[in-house]
């Protein structure tokens, strides 16, 4: 089973690093994602599925903050990934950002996990 680091970018406030765990990309987003940072994360999760990782890991546990700009980054990737028979599973939301979701009604899109290791053993 591959589970190397594949990548990461940067940009102020926003890190994301993305490995694979078997057939899963798991991407975490570390800090802050908003309208300046939505492009360090769309980049990665749209070269994942270009690649054929269609089932996304997103382990929120490391992300702060989360706008609407990050939320419709995520329902983007989400689209993407279902249309090539993949989808989309968030792990560890922090309070915060779990709100985000709760208030939009986003949660009832995604697969969300507790924790990361719950979201891999699928």
């Amino acid at each position: 089973m591959d589970r190397g680091m594949v990548g990461s970018a940067s940009k102020g406030r926003l890190q994301v690093e993305v490995r694979h765990h078997g057939a899963s990309a798991v991407v975490t987003p570390v800090g802050e994602l908003d309208h300046h940072t939505a492009e360090v994360l769309r980049e990665p999760l749209e070269k994942c599925v270009e690649g054929g990782r269609v089932r996304l890991v997103v382990d929120c546990s490391k992300l702060e903050f989360c706008d609407s700009t990050g939320l419709n980054v995520l329902l983007g990737a989400r689209l993407k990934a279902e249309a090539a028979g993949g989808g989309v599973h968030l792990a560890g939301m922090l309070p915060i950002v779990a709100r985000v979701f709760e208030i939009t009604g986003a949660d009832a899109v995604f697969t969300v996990h507790g924790s990361l290791d719950a979201a891999l053993v699928e």
